[in-house]
């Protein structure tokens, strides 16, 4: 989750739905730009560092670090560091980021038909 000041109302606001909306828990789970895309890229199994890159080019190297942070935190995501040279880091879905998969399916689902009804208006 997003690091806030502990006096931010901001904050309050987050935990008081977060507590009260189930709706808003799981968006804040997997919520901002690049979150979706990297649970939907690991639907399909784990993945190294320089994959995600190479998926997902726009992302920055900070944003994509801290992102895999968070979703570890939140238990989402694993990482397994293994020891060679150079380390190898793989990120895999936690039972918890699995269970986003129907999920993540149906919104890709809907952004295809979404795109596409837009496109023609």
């Amino acid at each position: 989750m997003t690091t806030r000041k502990e006096n931010s109302v901001n904050l309050e606001n987050e935990q008081a739905l977060g507590n009260d909306c189930p709706f808003i828990f799981a968006l804040s789970l997997m919520g901002k730009r690049w979150k979706p895309a990297i649970l939907w890229k690991m639907t399909e199994g784990f993945y190294r560092f320089g994959e995600f890159k190479r998926e997902i080019p726009q992302i920055s190297e900070k944003m994509l670090t801290q992102h895999l942070r968070e979703l570890e935190v939140d238990g989402l995501i694993t990482r397994t560091i293994y020891p060679e040279m150079p380390p190898r880091v793989e990120y895999a879905l936690t039972k918890l980021g699995l269970s986003l998969q129907p999920v993540l399916e149906q919104l890709n689902s809907w952004g295809k038909v979404a795109k596409k009804i837009k496109n023609n208006i």
